[in-house]
């Protein structure tokens, strides 16, 4: 079950590969998730001391979150990935000019999940020929409805 999707990212992106990866969160940053008060819309992955984070994702915290702590809603969260993920990722990363973006947060078997997509920038030219493929797409489908 998805909780919030990065639409922006396909928009700005071309996503080669996606991949499934666990977030370290603490307790009110769940309570927060759960009640949807969170936005990937600039947030993108960094590679820092062995790891992978997720950087620019904003977690508004709760009113009710607690007394004695002091949430910080954009702190960097570390992504879970096996090894060889990370080994493969950092070549693609560094080397091959590739950004590594959020792509949504949903639910799988009850831990917060984050899908990260390998991704390629997308030019101008790429981003108004996708926009009208797109219009070009709802036309058809428009055109098919009233003939029918």
């Amino acid at each position: 079950m998805s909780i919030i999707d990065n639409r922006k990212a396909f928009h700005d992106y071309f996503i080669e590969e996606q991949l499934e990866a666990g977030l370290v969160l603490e307790g009110w940053e769940v309570k927060a998730i759960r009640a949807g008060r969170v936005q990937l819309k600039e947030s993108y992955v960094i590679y820092r001391n062995g790891a992978f984070y997720l950087f620019g994702c904003h977690i508004t915290p709760l009113q009710s979150a607690s007394t004695h702590i002091k949430p910080d809603p954009v702190r960097d969260r570390k992504l879970l990935l096996k090894h060889e993920q990370i080994s493969r990722l950092i070549g693609k990363v560094e080397r091959a000019g590739y950004t590594m973006v959020a792509l949504n947060l949903h639910f799988s078997k009850g831990n917060i999940k984050a899908d990260v997509g390998l991704a390629k920038g997308k030019k101008q030219h790429d981003k108004r020929e996708t926009e009208k493929e797109r219009e070009w797409q709802r036309e058809k489908q428009r055109l098919i409805r009233n003939k029918g």
